[in-house]
């Protein structure tokens, strides 16, 4: 390499390093950095102290109390009350109250299948979120085992007339996955099919079937939607490549009834010098019909409003508000959000930052969050601090996080729990998600990092940077890094 492209190679380096590192003044690293004892102190509380096993004990008394929170159940109205009452009574976080949202009303009633050719087996199944039902009497059809409703379009677009089509896809991860699930019914039905079974959304199965919602289409036939397991889709697959016919009895019988009224229910402790501005914590208090919902979501709900409790036990209470929003009917169609969005659209400005906790709270590692370089580094600098959890990661995402916060992933910064949650997806809307699927010592870390992190860019001295982008000198280096490679790319390689 020439002298030339070396020196070159040491500008255009400098240039890039300027662009990723931090600019933070001395002022503001300090600044972060004289939270260690606050931080310090809700660890020991949390973990150590007072509230040693408390988020998990609070979730377990609130999920044997109320079960399943599906949308538009009573079940999840009285559990919104409890919680109201606990939060404002018990802990006194301040202006405890719900806001109405218009919610959807779908309910499972019965289901079954049998395969009855070529011989007599019971296969395990679950109605998706919205599935209308069979005839009273059931269906029973012929099979056809495809990948994808591109498969359906390109493939069988003529074989599956009259037919139950099933969907067994390749997993690659629950983002790509779950787009079969709402996809597979219009597909299925715009070519004819009777009713559409779905590979379950997970990447492990202990013949567990996995619900969720679908979708239809105005003027496209409904027709039934169910979940079958990965053991089942595997191997009605198998008896297809190996030439067999196939036939499956199903019955699936749902209701769907006029939308409720259901709350998002809200908490704050108040800004002691600039309330107006918000630091919010979520997570959803509605749940699937199976299990009981304390993986998804209650754990990121308790950890929510109960990081409010600690602070407000501790006497911590930052200049700016923090708010603990628990969002309604996130499952089926994240109403509670839209709502939310609505009543609030005059108020977003004052949004600092929001987080949500919706995937899973295993063993913390930090936090996942879209926010500009300056705002990358003061959550860099503030994760440090949770040096004694092991819960420093900051991982920068140009995506969406979490669920319902995806909303504004254009609009402000946001960020969701980073978790050891490689397991998430085992338990993820099946009769699993119980108490069992969570560890009362990952609660406790999980609250510490969330009140931490909430307290400290709610107390700064300036506001978080509310831009999404660079401006200024990284734009002009990332920009100068772009026309480079255009210019002499080839020639430098």
């Amino acid at each position: 390499m020439s002298a030339i492209k070396l020196v070159l190679v040491f500008l255009l380096w400098g240039t890039i390093s300027r662009a990723d590192d931090c600019n933070l003044s001395q002022a503001e690293i300090e600044e972060i950095q004289s939270y260690q004892d606050v931080v310090n102190q809700i660890i020991e509380a949390t973990t150590n102290g007072q509230f040693k096993g408390e988020t998990f004990e609070e979730l377990a008394v609130f999920v044997d109390k109320f079960g399943a929170r599906l949308s538009g159940t009573q079940a999840l109205e009285d559990s919104i009350d409890y919680l109201l009452e606990r939060m404002n009574s018990t802990f006194d976080i301040e202006n405890v109250h719900g806001e109405d949202v218009q919610v959807p009303h779908w309910e499972r009633i019965s289901e079954w299948a049998e395969m009855v050719e070529p011989i007599s087996a019971k296969i395990p199944l679950l109605a998706l979120g919205g599935s209308v039902s069979t005839p009273e009497d059931g269906i029973e059809a012929e099979v056809v085992v495809v990948s994808s409703a591109e498969d359906i379009h390109n493939n069988y677009h003529d074989a599956v007339d009259g037919k139950i089509v099933v969907i067994n896809y390749d997993y690659h991860s629950y983002g790509v996955s779950v787009s079969h699930r709402y996809d597979a019914p219009v597909a299925a039905a715009n070519h004819g099919a009777v009713a559409v079974l779905i590979r379950s959304v997970t990447d492990f199965s202990m013949d567990s079937p996995h619900t969720g919602q679908t979708t239809y289409e105005d003027g496209v036939t409904k027709i039934p939607a169910a979940a079958i397991t990965v053991e089942h889709a595997n191997m009605l697959q198998r008896r297809q490549e190996r030439g067999e016919n196939v036939t499956i009895r199903i019955n699936i019988q749902t209701q769907t009834l006029a939308d409720a009224t259901s709350r998002n229910t809200v908490g704050e402790i108040v800004g002691s010098e600039k309330p107006n501005k918000v630091v919010i914590v979520s997570g959803h208090l509605d749940s699937w019909d199976v299990g009981v919902g304390a993986l998804d979501d209650g754990g990121g709900a308790f950890i929510s409003w109960y990081a409010l409790a600690v602070l407000k036990s501790l006497g911590l209470r930052a200049r700016r508000t923090v708010r603990s929003v628990l969002w309604t009917a996130e499952e089926n169609g994240m109403a509670g959000v839209k709502a939310y969005d609505e009543l609030h659209k005059d108020d977003l400005g004052d949004f600092i930052f929001v987080m949500e906790s919706d995937d899973g709270t295993f063993t913390p590692l930090g936090l996942r969050f879209i926010a500009n370089t300056k705002g990358t580094c003061i959550l860099t600098e503030i994760l440090k601090l949770l040096e004694p959890i092991n819960a420093t990661q900051a991982v920068r995402s140009t995506s969406g996080v979490g669920s319902d916060i995806t909303i504004w992933k254009d609009v402000l910064p946001t960020g969701s729990l980073y978790n050891q949650n490689d397991n998430y997806f085992w338990y993820h809307h099946t009769k699993a998600d119980t108490m069992e699927a969570l560890d009362p010592d990952a609660l406790d870390r999980a609250t510490a990092l969330w009140a931490s992190v909430a307290y400290i860019v709610a107390d700064l001295n300036e506001d978080f940077p509310r831009a999404l982008t660079d401006s200024g000198f990284y734009a002009s280096a990332n920009v100068f890094y772009v026309v480079f490679l255009s210019l002499f790319g080839v020639w430098f390689y």
